[in-house]
Order: C-alpha cells, then structure tokens, then sequence
C-alpha cells in the first residue's frame, strides 16, 4: 500500500490569501492549522510529523487550549508547513529561495585552447581527446568543413538567444580547440578563414561564460578572440569583441573600464568606415557604463549620439554586419529605458522599457526576461509595488525556459530589494512564484 505523498508546501492561492495572510500575521496558529486542513487537506497528524510536535499538542492549539509562543517552535511550523518567514515575522527561512550554484572559476582550463594555442602553436605532450586523435588521423582540411563549421556557430547563437548560453560552453570550447588544431594543416585563405571561425568561437565561449557569470573564464576567451583577429585588419570584429567586454565590465562592477572598452570599440568600428548601425549599439553601450557611474550628462550625450546614429542607418541595416542587426528600434527604445532606470530616472525610464517590452520578439526569452527585470525596477523605484511584483512575476514566466545565471542575478537582485516590503501581499505572491521556478 503506498505511503503518504511528499509534502510540497500549501497551494500557493491558500499561502496568498488574505485571510491566511492575517491570521499569520496575527500567529492565530489554531486559524492557520484549521485553514491548512481543510484548504489543503494536511490533517492535524500529518501537522504534528512536519512540526515536530505530538498530535495531542495540535489538538490543543486547533482547540484554543494551548498556544505557540516560542520562536524556534514557530520557525519550526514556518519550515515544517513551508510558510514563508515575513508572513510570521520571522526572517526568510532557509528553504526559502534555492541557490542556483555557480561553477568555480578555474585558473587553468584544459578543455580550452590557449592564447598560443589560439595563434597557431599547440602544447606539447600527447593528444587528449578524441577530435585530437580525429584531426591527426585526418589531417585534410576542406572548404566543406568551413561552411559546416560556420553553420554549427550560428546554431550556437540562435540557441544562445533563445535559452541562454552557459549550457553551451562544453561544445563551443570543444568546437574552438578542434578549429585551432585544422589551422595547423591548412594554407592561404583557407587558413585565414580558419582563424576568422576560431576567432568568432572564442568571442561565442566568452560571451557563454559571461552569461554564466564566470567574468575572468570570459575575458580570457574575449582577449584570445583579440588576438585571433590581429593581422586581419577586421576593426568589426574586433568592435563588437570590444563591445561585449565592455558590458562585462559593467556588469563585473567596472565601470571606468566599461567606458575605456567602449570608446575603443567606436574608434575600431571608426576604422571600419560608414557603420552607424553599429556605432549605435556602441555609443548605447558607452551610456550603460555611464550611467553605472552616475555622470548623467555624460550618459544623456551618449544616449543623444545613439539615438542620432540609428536614425542615420534607417534604411541601410541590411548592409550592417549580421551580429548588430539585433539592435532594432524596440532594442534602442529598452536599452535607452534600461540606461535612465540605472540613473534612477525611473519616470522616464517606465514607458520606455515596457514599449520595448511589448514589441520584442517571443522567441527573445532572455532579452524579455532581462527587459521585465528593469521594467520592475523602474516602477519599485517610483514606489508602485503591486506593477512592479506583477512585472518581476513575468520575467519569471520568462526565467523558466532559460539556462543563464545572469538572468538568475536580476532575480536575486530585484528579490533583495523587495527586503523592506517583506510582509506585504505582492511580495509573498512573488517569493512563492519564485520558489516554483527556481526551485
């Protein structure tokens, strides 16, 4: 005969109750045990095995003839019954947010290739893995397999955008060292081409280990995507490479730096020619650091030059490079809301963050994930709990379908500012939803 099921926690619309809430509020405990019984249907002696109390003493706390005073008896009701600690006015209990780990970083990474591996040498010692043993085996490098090759990068990035790329890591490493060791057995242009896909998988392993928030692990990457592009005179390349660790900078809470890597990406995409579209996503990335730093002229002229430059590539995007076609109009209008939300300009950052918001893509589940994140912001700021809990809750809907601990940091992030507002119906509501998901 089956056993009892496991305990889960009371169903969230109980927990969200405003009569649950009260009598929590109120530590009526004979109220909160009737309610658990007959809305969720945990009977008194399944209340006493979770608690840690005799089925008797139940019964005479339900009956009104004893009641709970004691606070390590209280918090052993909050975490036998799973109800969160503000609703008691205990602090939140441990059970309460799970811990998305992240993965140590490491000083030495044999599953990625070198910087000098990356320039064309390779280590010393016996080959470690089977596409090792594949390409000396092999040796023949074929235009084929460039164009497969190229086709399997761009797999990673539609991936990337759609569930977030820190599950990605493994191949894309994986796929860098074996472009790296084909470098070796091919001439000319297809040696060059060679160079340009190694290049573009060291900036996909950077960008994969930034969104996993592994910064040192990425910026490693990023530096060796650098320096796969010197010589080739590819100040595109070498801009957008600029322009992710620019925003790792910011990020990383490293500001000055952010701005420092920006500037050097517009002077490289200067270099390149006529490219406002990608000048724009620049200058954009120039105001984020900006703002981080609190110098709001600086960052309202960035803002300015952004807006300027996009105006001047209506018409032309097709002729921009493929990886700044993202940057449309509903990403200039989120991205300009984003920036005055860091400056605490939450006003005017509102409406523009939620237009964005509803002209994205469905298929952008990190991009909206993030863009709800700052749409919250920007109305807790201005002191609108209930839009910004509501706002926190959809970028949750979003979470759910994604691999990526940076979208985890804005959850716990947001979830630390809501500390003050603790006991409050919205925030209960929220903290519950965001158990389910993350749990």
């Amino acid at each position: 005969m089956p056993g009892p099921q496991p305990y889960t926690g009371l169903p969230p619309e109980l927990v969200a109750s405003p009569e649950f809430q009260r009598v929590c509020r109120e530590r009526d405990f004979a109220q909160v045990f009737q309610l658990a019984k007959k809305r969720a249907g945990v009977y008194p002696s399944r209340i006493a095995a979770l608690c840690g109390m005799t089925p008797s003493r139940v019964g005479e706390i339900i009956s009104g003839r004893r009641s709970l005073a004691h606070i390590d008896v209280i918090e052993r009701v909050a975490d036998g019954l799973r109800i969160p600690g503000a609703m008691l006015g205990l602090a939140h209990r441990p059970w309460e947010i799970p811990d998305t780990p992240t993965p140590p970083e490491r000083t030495a990474d044999r599953s990625s290739a070198s910087v000098d591996q990356a320039e064309g040498g390779q280590e010393g010692g016996e080959p470690s893995g089977i596409d090792d043993l594949l390409t000396l085996a092999d040796g023949k490098v074929t235009r084929s397999t460039l164009v497969a090759l190229q086709s399997s990068v761009e797999d990673y990035w539609r991936r990337d955008d759609e569930h977030g790329g820190a599950s990605l890591r493994p191949a894309v490493v994986g796929h860098l060292r074996y472009v790296t060791q084909l470098m070796n057995g091919a001439d000319g242009a297809l040696h060059r081409d060679l160079q340009s896909l190694a290049a573009e998988l060291a900036r996909l392993a950077g960008w994969a280990y930034f969104d996993a928030r592994q910064y040192s692990t990425a910026r490693t990457h990023f530096t060796q995507a650098l320096r796969l592009s010197r010589g080739q005179d590819d100040y595109l390349f070498m801009a957008n490479v600029l322009s992710c660790m620019s925003l790792q900078a910011t990020y990383d809470g490293n500001p000055t730096d952010a701005v420092a890597l920006a500037c050097k990406a517009q002077d490289s995409a200067r270099a390149a020619g006529d490219q406002p579209l990608v000048m724009s996503m620049l200058h954009m990335r120039e105001a984020f650091a900006q703002a981080t730093l609190r110098d709001s002229m600086a960052c309202h002229q960035a803002l300015d030059r952004s807006r300027d430059a996009y105006e001047n590539a209506r018409g032309r995007e097709g002729a921009a490079p493929s990886w700044v076609r993202y940057f449309d109009e509903s990403k200039l209008i989120v991205d300009t809301g984003i920036a005055l939300a860091r400056l605490g300009e939450a006003a005017r950052a509102e409406p523009l963050i939620a237009e964005g918001l509803r002209r994205e893509s469905a298929a952008q589940q990190r991009g909206r994930a993030f863009h709800a994140f700052w749409l919250a912001t920007a109305q807790l700021q201005q002191g609108s709990l209930e839009a910004a809990c509501q706002s926190a809750s959809l970028a949750l809907d979003f979470t759910a379908s994604l691999d990526s601990p940076r979208v985890a940091g804005h959850v716990r992030e947001f979830h630390g500012r809501l500390a003050p507002y603790a006991r409050e119906a919205p925030v209960i509501s929220f903290e519950q939803k965001m158990r389910e998901v993350l749990g």
